[in-house]
């Protein structure tokens, strides 16, 4: 059956990223239901592209398996996915759509993967993170996976300017207070935020990096079962201190009151990228490996601006489930479409291993 035959939704389209999905969509002659909480933005946007579109929140189960009732893949694009992504799934679930979103967020994959045995009898797929948040750090774990096949430890990172969006930002505000993430032997272990500091070559020039806990602590264990991953990003020194200074005051910046104020500040002021600024703004991605015996395998790829890759990764996502009969169960971007899924995607370059 063809996409145009069946149903699916872009849920959270008047966001920043979401909005992006829905006019390229759009672009491509694709027919998707928007959805959201707000009717003004929702109803604007859905006249305004020549969509259907539905208002509801995510308070209630009942009325979200409702809501979803033909649907045959839901793409979840409203943030932050720590509150929003278990009322979805369960809707998903109940409702029988396939559940895609865009999130980088460690619990929400951890959610996901739980579910498998549920997603596996209901005949739906959970493919949480078919943004930047995971599809490329993903691919180039399992590429590194294939290439040294006994390895134990797989080191991620990527070099990316883009700016926030505002959910992009709010979900960063609720990191300050959880601290950092590794997985070590197999579990997924709370670090201090800039645990391990390093120097890597992201893309041509080397650079100051420190640990984060980007969602491939989650994800690239279920698509490799590599026991220790640990994900870098470059910073400078001055972040590195800053960060480091976070780990004594986290306390404080998890109390609600604190968390409420930054998310105030940043709806007020933080508007995301504009078109011209992502077409400047390539994200240079790098993964290693390594084995017991002390081989390395070392994996580069250029690609696309992290949201403009949010944009193409998830509706190729989308696309191929619509297209496709998938069995049900929890599944990463990588377990999905194979690890040459953002080689694929448009202005991705080689995906190299040495």
């Amino acid at each position: 059956m063809g996409t145009a035959q069946k149903q699916w939704m872009i849920y959270g389209a008047n966001g920043y990223t979401g909005e992006l999905i829905a006019r390229e969509a759009r672009r491509r002659g694709l027919t998707p239901v928007l959805a959201g909480r707000g009717e003004a933005r929702i109803s604007g946007l859905a006249r305004e592209l020549g969509f259907e579109h539905r208002v509801f929140d995510l308070e209630d189960n009942h009325t979200i398996s409702q809501q979803l009732q033909g649907m045959s893949v839901v793409l979840h694009c409203a943030g932050p996915f720590s509150a929003t992504s278990e009322p979805m799934i369960e809707g998903c679930l109940q409702a029988g759509a396939h559940y895609l979103d865009i999130t980088g967020e460690i619990s929400v994959f951890e959610h996901a993967q739980a579910q498998n045995a549920r997603a596996k009898k209901a005949g739906v797929v959970l493919c949480p993170g078919v943004g930047f948040d995971v599809i490329p750090t993903d691919c180039v774990a399992a590429a590194l996976k294939a290439a040294l096949p006994d390895a134990t430890h797989l080191e991620l990172g990527f070099d990316s300017r883009s700016g926030f969006s505002p959910g992009t930002a709010k979900t960063s505000v609720e990191g300050l207070g959880l601290g950092g993430r590794a997985r070590v032997d197999g579990k997924i272990t709370k670090v201090p935020m800039a645990w391990k500091v390093k120097k890597i070559r992201f893309g041509t020039e080397e650079k100051l990096a420190m640990t984060i806990p980007w969602g491939d602590v989650s994800t690239a264990w279920h698509s490799t079962g590599i026991p220790n991953i640990e994900v870098y990003i470059p910073v400078s020194e001055r972040v590195v201190k800053s960060a480091r200074l976070s780990n004594y005051v986290r306390p404080l910046l998890a109390l609600s009151p604190v968390q409420n104020f930054m998310k105030k500040r940043i709806g007020k002021t933080v508007k995301g990228p504009s078109d011209a600024q992502r077409a400047k703004l390539p994200t240079a991605v790098w993964g290693e490996v390594r084995n017991a015996a002390g081989q390395k395998k070392t994996a580069r790829i250029q690609t696309a601006n992290g949201y403009s890759l949010t944009v193409t990764g998830s509706l190729a996502v989308a696309e191929y489930l619509l297209q496709n009969s998938v069995a049900g169960g929890s599944y990463t971007p990588s377990k999905l479409l194979g690890p040459d899924l953002v080689s694929k995607l448009p202005d991705s370059g080689a995906l190299t291993i040495e």
